[in-house]
């Protein structure tokens, strides 16, 4: 996708996420910008979002992913995401969501 990227992973629990996404950002950065795969890549943005699944719902996690270019032809990111959120009873905070 132009605008975001969808991963599955699987952490240890002495692993931090936070730690894992600076990682995983600062290891790829010079990647990204030097393998001429990625032109438009400037750098990553500062947020990033994650959530849980249970491993027995890993396979249509991975199919989403697969599929995420057509699904996201007919759904919005935005819309999903604030749905998802929605859906999990967590409630939108506007500071930390999209700056549109």
């Amino acid at each position: 996708m132009p605008d975001h990227i969808h991963i599955l992973v699987g952490l240890h629990a002495t692993l931090s996420l936070s730690d894992f996404m600076k990682e995983l950002k600062t290891s790829t950065n010079f990647w990204m910008k030097s393998s001429g795969k990625f032109p438009d890549f400037e750098a990553w943005g500062e947020k990033y979002a994650a959530f849980t699944c249970f491993y027995q719902g890993k396979e249509a996690v991975i199919e989403y992913i697969k599929n995420q270019r057509e699904h996201h032809k007919t759904v919005d990111f935005k819309d999903e995401y604030r749905s998802l959120i929605k859906e999990n009873g967590i409630t939108i905070d506007e500071k930390y969501f999209f700056d549109d």
